[in-house]
């Protein structure tokens, strides 16, 4: 900042009419005339890192009367850390991470840093050396404050699935295991990698994901980026959920207030076609005893593919890759080289749930296509489980439904910014902790609210209904539900039906809920957990030709590397595909039919699919070309419908489709 030397200033003049207790720290001519800068105090040392620390963690009397600033500085500090807003603890505090950023704090100068960096050397309270720094972190949350039943709800821990497993999650147990593991080291942030809200059961949905946002309050959640689902009800709504106030229809149902996130969304990637300007912050820089950590935080760029469509009107979804590393030097410029980045996108891998074995999938071609400055990546999206290092990157991801938190620990340098060591490991979030009280309270809350309907009996089944294949391309779960929007729509004149696979979220077990049906009941609540999109059915028209064509879209390339979509189909279709065969190529179109006669190209079919796959979600274009298009119920009420007209359902054999 521009000193004021030997000119005669209002402030100065201000000093012969009142008496002044102190020379005011931005008014310093001695050190002017020495040259000094910063008072002498050299960025990047020992010196500057105990100077930053004490201006970031310092309170206002500390500043004033400890380390004896003028009181307009300590209170001009005071103010820049609060930010915007002007009160600490909120989402727009800011750090110092430069000498340079604290001396354009007005009243700030040579005079303050002198008095900063003697009172640093006396208290002994601010000395700068290696911090062991420990992140929390989880992804695609999904709003299960109950704990997930099924395959959703267990953690796979050895060879043999069925036997080695730990149950996990439940907001209640996850939050008992992250405040356990916060306890071990007070240098702890709690970060996100997407997916917390969307896509939720009931007790969260039906109350807008209220619940879930004031659940991860309570966990002391810092930092998050935006996933997809976090747009399912579009960005006005989300950035409700980030700066509260109630719903305009039916919010605030339990009485109170929605105060919104107190951690921060971060999309560096999701910008504003109208304004040019990113929807929420890039990045946010945290001070950890004087260790400045740096996040990035970016959202699928495949986004509007697997989002309804009104979810990114007017937003545009830029390369995660690129995104990133333009915004290292950024952040390299304000004094931090500890960057982390929380994205939501994932791979696969083979492995257990804290291994790194059989990698592959768009986040590991994205992460070799990083700076190399930066140390973690913190992923989510395809709900993997892995702790990789690659190439000096720690790359991890913690399944899904906070079943798992990742323990990733840091050993910073906060004299040079730098990781010297790291390493993570993925902790099972199991049910032998005592519950959470906070968790308990909120989960009491929404319960109470969503009972009636949550606990209705809506069928019953004759054994567990599974939404993970059972054979190489085929769901029960999934069959069903594509059975029943069959069922739904034949007065539309539908002939066969198609599911998505990520529209099924959870399984439907035989044995009890938590609500405590009885075994083989179907609860409302457990329905909607399966389907919480409110997707509309649609009935629409194509030739066999384009059948052909979708089916092959099931399988296409991204940077190289192969996706699989495999959609799930109604008892009327069959078909046989053949991995060896190219792209394009891979179903046998004289297997291909519908009602036990083969698909001819030029004929014309009445087929039913969601609004999202008849808008061409998932990648599924040639839906987009379907003509005489009838709208119907609601996904959720077909499924309904069928436990009602079918009890009791049991699991539907999985020989519909055949991988040659």
């Amino acid at each position: 900042m521009a000193k004021l030397g030997l000119l005669v200033s209002p402030l100065l003049l201000s000093c012969f009419v009142v008496a002044c207790s102190s020379t005011p720290d931005a008014v310093d001519e001695s050190a002017d005339e020495l040259g000094a800068k910063f008072g002498g105090v050299v960025e990047g040392t020992d010196e500057a890192c105990a100077v930053l620390r004490a201006a970031n963690e310092a309170s206002v009397d500390e500043l004033d009367e400890g380390a004896a600033l003028d009181s307009r500085a300590a209170k001009a500090i005071a103010a820049a850390r609060a930010g915007e807003d002007g009160r600490a603890g909120t989402l727009d505090d800011q750090i110092f991470a430069t000498l340079a950023e604290l001396d354009a704090v007005p009243y700030v100068a040579n005079t303050a840093f002198r008095k900063l960096r003697r009172h640093a050397a006396a208290t002994g309270s601010y000395g700068c050396g290696v911090v062991d720094v420990q992140l929390l972190a989880f992804n695609d949350f999904h709003g299960n404050l109950k704990p997930p039943s099924g395959s959703s709800g267990k953690i796979v821990t050895g060879p043999n699935a069925s036997v080695d497993f730990k149950e996990a999650g439940g907001a209640e147990y996850f939050a008992s295991h992250i405040q356990k593991l916060r306890a071990e080291n007070p240098n702890t942030l709690v970060v996100a990698a997407g997916d917390i809200i969307g896509a939720t059961p009931l007790m969260s949905a039906l109350f807008h994901d209220e619940p879930s946002i004031e659940s991860m309050n309570a966990v002391g959640l810092d930092v998050a980026t935006v996933g997809n689902h976090e747009f399912d009800e579009g960005p006005e709504e989300l950035l409700r959920m980030q700066h509260g106030g109630c719903h305009p229809v039916d919010g605030c149902q339990d009485g109170d207030g929605f105060e919104g996130a107190r951690f921060r969304y971060l999309s560096a990637n999701v910008v504003s076609e109208r304004t040019g300007k990113t929807l929420f912050p890039s990045t946010t820089v945290r001070n950890v005893r004087g260790a400045k950590v740096g996040f990035i935080g970016v959202t699928l760029e495949g986004t509007a593919l697997v989002t309804s469509p009104t979810g990114t009107v007017g937003l545009s979804i830029k390369d995660e890759a690129e995104t990133i590393n333009a915004l290292v030097p950024e952040l390299q410029r304000r004094g931090v080289e500890t960057i982390v980045v929380l994205i939501h996108e994932g791979g696969a891998t083979t492995g257990l749930y804290s291994e790194c074995v059989g990698v592959s999938g768009a986040l590991f071609e994205i992460v070799n296509r990083l700076d190399a400055a930066i140390d973690v990546v913190v992923a989510g999206h395809t709900n993997a489980a892995h702790v990789c290092n690659l190439g000096g990157k720690l790359v991890t991801s913690a399944a899904a439904f906070g079943r798992l938190v990742t323990d990733i620990d840091l050993q910073i340098d906060a004299r040079t910014g730098h990781v010297v060591a790291g390493e993570a490991k993925n902790v099972i979030a199991t049910r032998d902790v005592p519950k959470d009280a906070a968790q308990t309270a909120i989960i009491a809350k929404y319960d109470a609210l969503s009972a009636p309907l949550a606990n209705k009996v809506v069928g019953t089944v004759t054994g567990d209904l599974l939404k993970s294949a059972t054979t190489a391309v085929e769901s029960p779960l999934g069959d069903l539900i594509a059975d029943a929007q069959l069922e739904a729509t034949r007065q539309n004149g539908a002939v066969a039906a198609f599911m998505n696979p990520g529209g099924v979220r959870a399984d439907i077990t035989f044995a009890p809920s938590p609500a405590g049906e009885a075994p083989g009941a179907v609860t409302y609540g457990e329905a909607f957990t399966v389907q919480p999109f409110g997707n509309t059915l649609t009935t629409l028209s194509v030739t066999g030709e384009q059948l052909k064509t979708m089916l092959e879209q099931q399988w296409s390339t991204s940077g190289g590397v192969e996706k699989v979509n495999l959609l799930q189909v109604a008892s009327t279709v069959s078909y046989s595909w053949d991995p060896t065969k190219p792209l394009g190529s891979r179903v046998d179109g004289s297997t291909f039919k519908i009602a036990g006669r083969v698909v001819e190209p030029a004929a014309t079919y009445r087929i039913t699919v969601n609004a999202f796959l008849a808008d061409g979600g998932d990648g599924f274009a040639i839906l987009k070309s379907g003509i005489e298009r009838v709208g119907g119920g609601l996904d959720l009420d077909a499924l309904i419908g069928y436990f009602a007209a079918h009890a009791p359902v049991s699991p539907p054999a999985a020989n519909r489709v055949t991988k040659l």
